[in-house]
């Protein structure tokens, strides 16, 4: 249990259950991005292959070794993760495969990262095996939106909400991952990712490998070098959209950091630092929005030399 960080109401009751044996067949884990969803469900699926006669998981036996080193072979991860939707032959075929008898743990655990993202078909497919499942059976559902889920699967799920830290709670392991940072720089990213870790963790870690683009872009734009942006567009003409995307949603979280800046908060960068001091708040919102419209239509259809050259024209003016 302590490898997931606060939630101590929820871990006390789980600790509770595991220790009467009273492990439900299905839990749907539910929570935003970076909110430790993923390391409940490791230690849900340790509990429930964990050969300790107490304080399951011990994290210790070879079973919950084998989870947490993710080469369990009865947790099995139901997803296609380059596939936008989690299909009903998916489904099926975890299903079917249910029906085998476990190879060495104590239960078959199949775990749906997405479950979101299940179309009607797939969960339809689901629900017909919770509602029966063998007694070695068991899902883990995991989603950051579960109204998506149909009512009558998430009735048959032990329904688990991640809370989100404390300062207190959080920050010290901010620290210990990121040492070189320093606590103002910890804390409004604990702020701004509203309490979660993974959150948090994944806004550090941004700041300390920015792009080469998103280098280039915050350099031209703080000294307002129109050359180096034509050069920096042009560039990126050659790009795919599914290229693009990503780097315009770095500038577009750059731009905000600057815009913090601007407005007195602690700063998430030097490159954000630089633009908050070189430009006014109403340019930077101003390059915000273009920014998110030239992202707007990458997810469109339009082309992206149209893109880069509309951004050329904009943030060149």
């Amino acid at each position: 249990m302590d490898r997931l960080l606060g939630n101590e109401a929820l871990k006390a009751s789980l600790a509770a259950a595991f220790a009467a044996d009273r492990i439900s067949h299905s839990y749907l884990i539910s929570g935003p991005a970076g909110s430790g969803k993923h390391v409940l469900a490791r230690i849900l699926a340790a509990a429930m292959q964990c050969t300790a006669g107490s304080s399951r998981p011990c994290g210790v036996c070879l079973q919950c070794r084998k989870v947490f080193d993710n080469v369990h072979p009865d947790v099995i991860t139901v997803d296609e993760p380059e596939k936008k939707t989690v299909s009903v032959d998916l489904v099926r075929q975890a299903r079917s495969d249910l029906y085998v008898l476990p190879n060495e743990g104590r239960r078959k655990v199949y775990l749906i990262p997405r479950a979101n993202d299940m179309n009607a078909n797939a969960q339809n497919a689901l629900l017909k095996v919770l509602e029966e499942p063998p007694e070695y059976g068991a899902f883990l559902l995991l989603s950051d939106n579960p109204e998506k889920l149909l009512p009558t699967i998430r009735s048959r799920c032990v329904c688990l909400r991640m809370s989100p830290l404390e300062e207190a709670e959080c920050l010290p392991a901010l620290a210990a991952a990121f040492p070189g940072k320093r606590r103002e720089e910890l804390h409004d990213a604990w702020e701004r990712a509203a309490g979660y870790y993974g959150q948090a963790a994944a806004l550090l870690r941004a700041e300390q490998s920015l792009s080469a683009q998103a280098k280039a872009f915050s350099e031209a734009f703080a000294a307002r070098d129109r050359l180096r942006m034509t050069a920096l567009l042009v560039g990126m003409e050659r790009l795919k959209r599914d290229q693009l995307v990503p780097i315009l949603d770095e500038w577009i979280e750059l731009l905000s950091d600057a815009i913090r800046v601007r407005a007195g908060l602690p700063d998430g960068s030097a490159e954000a630092s630089a633009l908050g001091r070189s430009r006014t708040l109403r340019e930077l919102l101003a390059a915000v929005r273009r920014v998110q419209n030239a992202r707007t239509l990458a997810l469109g259809n339009v082309g992206v030399g149209a893109i880069c050259g509309a951004l050329q024209a904009e943030l060149n003016s």
